[in-house]
């Protein structure tokens, strides 16, 4: 047992690498825990997992909830591979994660996790210096840098501009948000696809930078006149060990519903929420998370139209590249509904 164990923590090690996308720059792995105390006699302990950046920033008012039906320790991490290994090995009953790392996990782990609601839609965006980008159609003949090759990032670009018979794009890539963002501040670039909350840092160091394009609209705009699986542009998730959902549904169940609480509130109480996302190291600045919050899509989907929404978004992803799914679209045991 301790063998297999230690085969599928390996599998998961390399597929993080190689799919991961967290919305945030690379940054040395760091992980902060903290316990949210309950005033209620009878709780169950549970243990989750959210990564810093926009998957995460769902949960900060149940975290910062000392009136809970569950007695609930969260932990911050920025390092994906460890947040996987912790779910896996039981030491993690629920986890924020990027959709596809999570299709993935779950082919490659013996489908042993299930995916409970999507917690973050579209993130990406471009930008440029200048206005020369009204629509889609203006991207024929520019140059757009990029970061995210090989995972979710490249596979949406290429499907907005293929399904706009856009052919005339040449796309560079870098490696790290970070130093695409820099590169645009610096004037070395032009126009570059950067996720939140990398297009906040930005916007706020540069007035003459600006949002040309929202990718969200995008895919949604393209989805209603081009598929046959309309879906939407899911990049976040939870998801849960079903070991753990099968032995305390009840209080799964009363998790779910505390955790949809805690989105209504970040959406409908900005400038709270983004103070807690400061506090509980989601963001480093309140006032950064204030101006990103609106533009994360912060969410909760759950059930029938969770399904449908990443049934189409998984094919549109196989189609694109089979290994980014983890080289199966997930079967129906994947998806927890009611």
């Amino acid at each position: 047992m301790r063998n297999k164990q230690k085969n599928i923590l390996s599998i998961l090690l390399a597929i993080i690498f190689l799919f991961s996308i967290t919305a945030c720059s690379k940054e040395p792995s760091h992980t902060e825990t903290l316990t949210n105390p309950t005033s209620n006699a009878e709780t169950t302990a549970i243990s989750v997992a959210v990564l810093k950046g926009p998957t995460g920033i769902g949960a900060v008012k149940l975290m910062d909830s000392t009136n809970s039906s569950n007695e609930y320790t969260f932990e911050v991490s920025s390092a994906p591979d460890e947040v996987m290994a912790k779910l896996i090995n039981g030491s993690v009953d629920i986890a924020a994660l990027p959709t596809n790392v999570a299709a993935a996990v779950y082919n490659k782990s013996e489908q042993e996790i299930s995916i409970a609601a999507i917690n973050t839609l579209g993130v990406l965006h471009i930008l440029e210096r200048g206005d020369t980008i009204q629509s889609v159609s203006d991207l024929e003949g520019k140059t757009i840098y990029a970061t995210g090759q090989g995972s979710t990032p490249e596979y949406v670009l290429n499907y907005i501009l293929q399904k706009n018979n856009i052919q005339n794009v040449t796309v560079e890539y870098m490696a790290e948000h970070a130093e695409l963002a820099t590169a645009l501040l610096a004037g070395d670039v032009n126009i570059a696809l950067l996720p939140e909350p990398n297009v906040t840092a930005v916007l706020l160091k540069d007035s003459t930078i600006h949002q040309a394009l929202d990718l969200t609209e995008e895919w949604n705009t393209t989805q209603l006149t081009n598929s046959l699986m309309p879906s939407q542009l899911a990049m976040g998730c939870i998801v849960a060990r079903k070991d753990f959902i099968q032995n305390n549904t009840d209080a799964f169940e009363n998790f779910l519903k505390e955790y949809e609480e805690s989105v209504n509130y970040v959406n409908n109480n900005v400038s709270e929420a983004a103070e807690l996302v400061q506090k509980y190291g989601i963001m480093d600045s309140a006032a950064a998370a204030e101006k990103a919050i609106p533009n994360c899509n912060i969410v909760f989907i759950a059930n029938d139209e969770m399904k449908n929404a990443l049934q189409g978004f998984y094919q549109i992803l196989f189609e694109a590249n089979p290994k980014s799914i983890g080289g199966a679209l997930p079967n129906e045991d994947f998806y927890y509904t009611k």
